[in-house]
């Protein structure tokens, strides 16, 4: 039975594992989990549990510290996952990684300290998970393909300024928090998954592509050097690539529709429109740019979206507000934690004049 840390336990991520446990009790074991501020929900699985709950700002990384787990899922928003996803290997956990910030802002620093302390980052995202099962299977890979829905504008109007939250949130695929969805809405979600890519498979940037896959079935292709291509394929449903990952890449039984091609009848592909998805050409200059740029990148999405949110900026804006940030960032190596808080730091300081 493996001892699970949740952080970020209220959260969409965070009770779709919760789900998984409650699957396979004799698998699984929730020892600790926390939450930013949903005390009563936090409280109520720590009882159904026997686990101990943990609420507040420094929530996760005490939850991370005060127990003694073999796998930590880190579910949390942001910038926040960073400091409890090193303790967590600092004590010899595995790390189920959901946070995507964790590897944009750090990946080199993450991955180092994984190494050294011989413990692994699993993905949880179904993009990265798929193209883990893909590399299980065997194989040199020579280039991986990561699928995206296209978000809810897909397909809408030509001028998307005056978009608004309530359209940019509502998702025709998945079920997310705000951040993320907006994120899903300007690819810039899947822009953080080629940066999360790079770092959890050692993959050079400039052989990870994108592709529009509206149903959502082909979670990410892997190419290898003999030409041959495998696919993932699965229901839209986190809750495959959380148990995959909670599991240790090892395959349990689950009571869940299986796909039906036949009722699909077709699955689409095509090439992301730069012109409405700006985000993954900034993605890519962040990735060339080198030292702290994909740490810019994350704080200044960041800051952008929650302005949008809040209707300070338009959603246009949210590309132009990153892109801004990119060409004055300052030129620093992003080889410790301070320093990638320091780029951060000099990110918001910047947007906040």
């Amino acid at each position: 039975m493996k001892r699970i840390v949740i952080l970020g336990a209220t959260g969409s991520i965070g009770t779709s594992a919760v789900d998984v446990v409650r699957t396979h009790p004799r698998d699984f074991r929730i020892v600790a989990l926390s939450a930013f501020s949903s005390k009563e929900k936090a409280e109520a699985l720590a009882r159904e549990f026997g686990a101990r709950a943990y609420v507040g700002a420094d929530s996760a990384e005490r939850a991370v510290e005060e127990s003694d787990a073999d796998v930590c899922l880190v579910a949390t928003v942001g910038l926040s996952g960073l400091r409890p996803t090193l303790a967590a290997i600092e004590k010899g956990m595995d790390v189920a990684l959901a946070t995507k910030e964790v590897l944009v802002m750090a990946g080199e620093l993450v991955m180092r300290r994984a190494r050294d302390r011989g413990v692994r980052v699993l993905p949880v995202d179904s993009e990265h998970s798929a193209i883990l099962q893909c590399l299980v299977a065997g194989g040199e890979a020579e280039r991986f393909v990561l699928t995206a829905s296209g978000g809810p504008f897909l397909d809408g109007p030509g001028d998307l300024s005056s978009v608004t939250p309530e359209q940019a949130l509502a998702h025709p695929r998945w079920k997310m928090g705000p951040k993320v969805s907006v994120d899903s809405a300007t690819m810039m979600n899947k822009g953080f998954e080629v940066i999360e890519a790079r770092w959890l498979f050692d993959m050079p940037y400039e052989k990870i592509d994108v592709v529009v896959h509206p149903e959502s079935v082909v979670h990410s292709l892997v190419t290898f050097v003999d030409g041959a291509t495998l696919a993932q394929l699965s229901p839209p449903d986190m809750r495959v690539a959380i148990q995959y990952a909670l599991a240790g890449t090892e395959r349990l039984p689950a009571e869940r529709a299986a796909l039906d091609l036949v009722k699909l009848g077709a699955l689409t592909f095509r090439a992301p429109d730069p012109l409405r998805f700006p985000c993954l050409r900034l993605v890519k200059d962040a990735l060339a740019a080198g030292g702290c740029a994909t740490a810019v990148l994350a704080a200044a999405d960041e800051w952008a979206v929650d302005a949008f949110l809040k209707g300070k900026i338009r959603y246009t804006d949210i590309a132009k507000v990153v892109e801004g940030c990119l060409e004055k960032a300052p030129d620093m190596v992003c080889d410790s934690l301070g320093a990638v808080m320091e780029a951060n730091d000099w990110t918001w300081k910047h947007l906040s004049r």
